[in-house]
């Protein structure tokens, strides 16, 4: 009694088609989405400049590759090597 039956959404949607046409619907469901997309990437963009700032302070600390660590951590052990033969 109280609800919207499914017969009664469809005579309002063929309403509206007749009121506004297919063309000025679609075209307003393409403004409709571009405007949602719009939103959505001005959302993104505030929270990038964030993201830049937290991660450079941080720390300071240089990066390295692992055959860069590899070569420091063989050349610390040989001279503790050679310092321990002295």
């Amino acid at each position: 009694m109280g609800g919207i039956s499914i017969w009664q959404l469809l005579i309002i949607a063929v309403i509206v088609v007749l009121l506004f046409g297919t063309n000025k619907l679609r075209t307003l469901g393409s403004d409709l989405g571009a405007s949602i997309k719009g939103f959505k990437k001005a959302i993104g963009d505030d929270n990038q400049p964030q993201q830049a700032q937290k991660t450079s302070s941080d720390a300071d600390f240089e990066t390295k590759n692992i055959t860069e660590k590899q070569s420091v951590a063989q050349s610390e052990t040989s001279e503790s090597k050679n310092k321990e033969q002295v």
